[in-house]
């Protein structure tokens, strides 16, 4: 199961995520599940950084990935920013609500 927990600080703004685990859904290059989840973190990550100038603290290995914001992020991209990261959860809950046995989202205040 992936495992997808959205971080978010006092005053609700989402501060970074983290994805774990496998789906398991297909064989390895056929899981659409992990490919949907792929396609939409990192492509989520690399929006922020392309439209927002934004550049994520990330790691990723194995089916682990973490991206969160830099500490100093208080910038006029801010409210871009958490428009990306809200259309990240959506589209991961998209995901959730059509393969919930593979996938479960938790919110995680910091």
């Amino acid at each position: 199961m992936i495992i997808v927990s959205i971080l978010h600080d006092a005053e609700s703004n989402i501060q970074g995520f983290k994805v774990e685990g496998h789906a398991n859904y297909a064989d390895a290059g056929k899981d659409i599940v992990c490919a949907g989840v792929s396609a939409v973190t990192v492509g989520t990550v690399n929006s922020i950084e392309a439209l927002a100038g934004i550049e994520m603290d990330t790691q990723m290995k194995n089916g682990f990935l973490s991206a969160f914001l830099p500490k100093s992020s208080t910038s006029s991209a801010d409210q871009q920013v958490q428009l990306l990261l809200s259309s990240l959860v959506i589209m991961l809950q998209s995901i959730e609500q059509s393969y919930n046995k593979y996938i479960r989202i938790n919110n995680v205040n910091l």
